[in-house]
């Protein structure tokens, strides 16, 4: 069997709205990058700390493997930290469960599959609880740059349906809890809930049908910013050129544009710098290779100057008659440095009332961002009574 599947939970997000992207984007060359190979190792790491910390391997055997995962140049002590924090995490969930049901089963790195609803549909779900009766589903993203939630999630809730297709002959499930645990973005940990009947629904008349069409490569393309992400075929899709050019023929009319009609194009450019950025990639990618594209070129771009040895400068520097302490410049190191050398728990009680965080200045964001509005009137009030 392939390693993965065509139609995999992780691009679920594409493929359910974009049908025909899965067998589009075969004929394009997978890649890997360093952040992928990165995410790797820290599910490796975090799994083992979580088998550790669950009693599943003696201390000895967590040494020797994690010995041997430290060896890859992507290792660092915050990637372990991070799997602490995540086998913790897990530590507590199943302590919650052992509450409400006498024995609790917790299951790592198990295969799920959902083929009953998608063509061939497996993946692999870093933790399940299983506390009658609720099934917590539960995954652990290392990435930072973008945050990902749990509610409506579709990876999560086909690894839902996987996970009731393997264990609800064997134990009374009502609920099913989908767990997003993103550790480097501020520690976020979102929960969303679903019941057996509202999971099975969706699977049913919401997955079945476009998973059908997915698998034939049949369907409309519906690029958009959130599904073609991750699609292997982003930078030469049609489709794709066609809708962000699209956007360049609504003119607004007579002579001058109102806020309104800037926000609405403000809202699509996260997706048109996107593209931007895929075609740049790939024009460069050619001309690298030895193809002409017209009109371009490859350059050698900007460089900073620096030093070609610290040891040699400083002592030419002192040769030529100056002072070695004027070479140095002393300065605090930051707070972030500082929590991570003594613990933040000891900054925080050494400090106390020294740590402050300014509020930011007003920046612009969509409608759907969570934090709340700038209150102007606010900091109006405020500006007055500092005057006062």
């Amino acid at each position: 069997m392939a390693d993965h599947a065509i139609l995999s939970a992780s691009g679920a997000h594409r493929w359910l709205a974009c049908t025909p992207s899965a067998r589009f984007e075969l004929q394009f060359p997978k890649s890997t990058s360093a952040y992928a190979e990165e995410g790797t190792l820290a599910h490796s790491v975090a799994e083992l700390t979580t088998r550790f910390y669950l009693g599943e391997i003696d201390e000895n055997a967590y040494e020797d493997k994690l010995a041997e995962l430290s060896k890859s140049s992507y290792f660092n002590e915050e990637m372990l930290e991070h799997a602490e924090s995540y086998a913790k995490f897990i530590v507590e969930r199943l302590a919650e469960a052992k509450k409400v049901c006498a024995d609790p089963v917790v299951i790592l790195e198990s295969r799920l599959d959902f083929s009953k609803y998608v063509p061939g549909g497996f993946g692999t779900g870093d933790c399940l609880i299983i506390a009658e009766p609720v099934l917590d589903v539960i995954d652990y993203k290392y990435g930072k740059g973008h945050r990902v939630e749990a509610q409506d999630n579709p990876q999560m809730q086909l690894y839902g349906l996987g996970a009731l297709a393997e264990f609800e002959s064997l134990y009374d499930i009502q609920t099913v809890r989908m767990t997003i645990f993103q550790p480097r973005l501020s520690g976020v940990c979102d929960s969303a809930e679903k019941s057996v009947k509202e999971l099975k629904s969706w699977g049913t008349k919401t997955v079945k049908p476009r998973a059908k069409l997915a698998d034939k490569g049949e369907g409309d393309f519906a690029p958009s910013e959130e599904a073609c992400r991750f699609c292997r075929a982003k930078a030469q899709c049609k489709a794709r050129t066609d809708k962000n050019l699209s956007l360049f023929d609504e003119s607004p009319d007579p002579l001058t544009i109102t806020a309104e009609e800037a926000g609405a194009i403000l809202a699509k450019a996260d997706d048109i710098e996107g593209w931007l950025k895929d075609l740049r990639e790939l024009v460069s990618a050619a001309l690298t290779a030895g193809e002409e594209v017209a009109g371009w070129k490859m350059v050698e771009g900007r460089s900073n100057r620096r030093f070609a040895d610290e040891d040699q400068v400083v002592e030419a520097m002192k040769a030529a008659g100056y002072d070695e302490a004027l070479l140095y410049k002393r300065k605090l190191i930051t707070l972030t440095k500082m929590e991570k050398d003594f613990g933040k728990k000891t900054i925080a009680e050494v400090l106390k009332d020294l740590i402050v965080k300014p509020k930011g200045a007003p920046t612009l964001a969509p409608e759907k961002d969570k934090r709340p509005a700038y209150q102007f009137e606010e900091q109006v009030l405020a500006a007055f009574d500092e005057g006062a």
